[in-house]
């Protein structure tokens, strides 16, 4: 069973607009709501490869609520540590092509329920064969708080695929227990080394040799429609992509991740992992809801899905 932990889950909002006026009213006649936040999406789309998956996290409050009822209604298993504050809200709104986002910043949670939650993820962990961790930390809790939680997993043998940003990621690389796989984009892994990283195999070559990365099975640098490079071991890979018609791009990385995880966890060669991944990644944008694949849809664009190995 794969571990999915989403520590500042959302009810997910999604208005597809399609003029966008600013300063007046716009009307919207489709609204997709959705259980959210980035480890939410990767647990749905483990679900729906008929992969076995428990979703944990932090919630509270009638969003909470909600996104348990969503949950359950997929059947999703889940076990989260509840606490008195609601959950947040996450609004997309989908216009012209773009996509601006308004997120709520969610509960402040205490140090006494940061404590409660890494004593309910290290009962989990009896449970499970890997881990993703996704998305942002709530306020309250210390930028090192994925570290902790990885020190946890890596007692028990545990592989961590970890999907953050900013300052937890930098605390989770700066540390001697690495995640087993990160999957920053072009933006993420600039802003990690602080520095501009350009989208070019030698640069991407460079960059991922940094000793920050030292001792990490897999680095998945996804780049969109352009696909993605790969560090894996000491081997390099270029996974290109074909041209498919976007129509919902939300959530798209962390479909990646899932089919990163369901890959990994069923052992498969590089090659199916790093295809599984970008097949995943590409059906979840063809879809109008965030964080659904057409598993129908597999095989075809697994077989278009092209891995190049750079010597």
């Amino acid at each position: 069973m794969i571990l999915a932990v989403t520590m500042n889950p959302s009810v997910d909002i999604s208005y597809p607009i399609h003029e966008f006026k600013l300063d007046d009213v716009n009307r919207v006649e489709t609204v997709r709501k959705t259980a959210g936040g980035k480890g939410l999406n990767v647990a749905r789309i483990i679900s729906q490869m008929e992969e076995k998956v428990l979703a944990t996290g932090v919630l509270g409050g009638t969003i909470g609520e909600y996104i348990v009822q969503e949950l359950t209604k997929s059947d999703i298993e889940n076990d989260f540590l509840r606490i008195n504050q609601e959950s947040r809200n996450c609004i997309a709104i989908l216009h012209d092509g773009k996509q601006t986002e308004i997120l709520e910043s969610g509960p402040t949670l205490t140090a006494d329920e940061g404590a409660a939650f890494l004593e309910k993820y290290e009962s989990l962990l009896s449970e499970v064969s890997l881990v993703t961790i996704s998305g942002s930390l709530p306020k309250g809790l210390q930028m090192n708080f994925y570290q902790q939680m990885l020190e946890i997993s890596h007692e028990k043998g545990i592989p961590v695929i970890v999907d953050s940003s900013g300052e937890s990621l930098r605390q989770v690389l700066l540390h001697k227990e690495k995640p087993f796989a990160i999957k920053p984009n072009i933006t993420e892994l600039s802003q990690l080394l602080r520095m501009e990283v350009k989208q070019t195999i030698g640069s991407l070559k460079h960059v991922l040799n940094n000793e920050l990365f030292n001792g990490i099975e897999w680095i998945v640098v996804s780049m969109g429609k352009d696909g993605a490079f790969v560090r894996h071991g000491e081997d390099y890979f270029r996974i290109t992509i074909p041209k498919i018609d976007v129509i919902n791009p939300v959530g798209s990385g962390d479909a990646t991740v899932a089919g990163l995880a369901v890959a990994l966890s069923r052992n498969q060669s590089v090659e199916t992992v790093l295809k599984t991944a970008m097949t995943t990644g590409m059906l979840n944008t063809m879809e109008a809801g965030t964080g659904y694949i057409d598993l129908a849809k597999f095989s075809q664009f697994f077989n278009l899905v092209k891995v190049t190995k750079i010597d």
